[in-house]
């Protein structure tokens, strides 16, 4: 697996206050990666390339090193009661990704070094719930394991959730960089979740992933290691061959996980898309094999009078009957969470 090495890197002023952005400054001028200052991540200038595909290839090997400025956290419902912020952005090149629209214009990498202030902050949340479980979302607005190794941000937020009694901690990624994670002690109180998918979906829409094999492999020293594990499988994708590629999936997480009697869950999203999404998709990926055409799907409003395009509701069917039957003769004592 190719680990994410940018190639140009912004610190904000406010980030050499603080032990880790000092130290990622000294590792990255040391190293002699082009090293710049800005005043804010908004302010950035400067990424190269001639073109929108250029310039949007050459940002998604930028970072940025700042501050957490706004220590309010976002809800996060229903998956957890907040998102605890670490990272923001991914150096995947998934053609499908909703972070395409959310972060259209800004694709770089953003990281933040005031993990101290901001685990102060979820603490704060904690005793204002309890006793009731309050729960933590670190993967809305990235992936973090893929900059574990920069940061350690993950080992840390765990460690702490492990000592919380009312606290808890989850997170979905597309990496297998996780090694590091194994040994912290967190007392199953993080959550970590696989997005995965067929190895069809993996090798044509998620460049610059892990691989199929790698994730899998993941998911095993995940589990081996005490973590309460969960698969989210989307977006799942009609094509030639589904049922057989999204069978071996299946298959292959039941080979690899073994008899285990904890509970797994699984999230499952079939693919949808906006209008806006797919111009920008199309506009950055023209090769893209992923199919979008309108004939073909179904209109399904959303939140804000925003309308998203799915499949027919025959299709949709198929699909959740596949993955339920699939998934409940692998893993009894899987749960499915949802199919939308």
């Amino acid at each position: 697996m190719k680990r994410f090495d940018p190639d140009l890197v912004f610190f904000e002023p406010r980030a050499l206050d603080y032990p880790l952005g000092a130290a990622l400054f000294h590792d990255f001028t040391a190293s002699g990666v082009p090293v710049k200052m800005t005043t804010s991540h908004n302010q950035v200038t400067g990424i190269p390339g001639d073109t929108e595909i250029e310039q949007y290839r050459a940002a998604k090997r930028t970072l940025v090193v700042g501050v957490r400025k706004t220590l309010d956290f976002d809800t996060s419902k229903p998956s957890a009661e907040y998102a605890i912020p670490l990272a923001t952005g991914c150096p995947g090149h998934c053609h499908y990704c909703y972070l395409q629209t959310t972060m259209s214009n800004k694709p770089y990498v953003r990281l933040y070094v005031n993990l101290e202030e901001i685990l102060d902050q979820a603490k704060q949340y904690i005793e204002e719930r309890k006793p009731e479980i309050t729960r933590f979302e670190a993967a809305c607005t990235g992936d973090p394991v893929a900059f574990e190794h920069l940061t350690g941000a993950l080992a840390k937020y765990i460690g702490f959730m492990g000592q919380q009694e009312f606290g808890r901690l989850r997170f979905v990624t597309k990496f297998a960089n996780i090694d590091s994670l194994l040994s912290i002690p967190h007392h199953r109180h993080t959550e970590i979740r696989f997005s995965i998918n067929s190895e069809y979906v993996i090798n044509y829409f998620e460049p610059n992933t892990s691989t199929f094999a790698e994730r899998i492999e993941a998911a095993g020293k995940v589990a081996e290691a005490g973590y309460p594990l969960g698969f989210l499988i989307a977006p799942i994708v009609e094509y030639d061959g589904w049922q057989e590629g999204y069978g071996e999936l299946i298959q292959q997480l039941k080979g690899r996980l073994g008899t285990t009697t904890s509970r797994i869950t699984f999230e499952l999203i079939q693919h949808r898309y906006t209008k806006t999404a797919k111009n920008t998709i199309l506009r950055r990926y023209p090769k893209t094999k992923l199919s979008m055409d309108e004939e073909k799907r179904r209109v399904k409003w959303g939140r804000y009078g925003k309308f998203k395009y799915v499949y027919p509701q025959e299709t949709e069917t198929e699909m959740k009957e596949f993955f339920q039957r699939e998934i409940m003769e692998a893993f009894p004592q899987g749960e499915i969470l949802y199919f939308v």
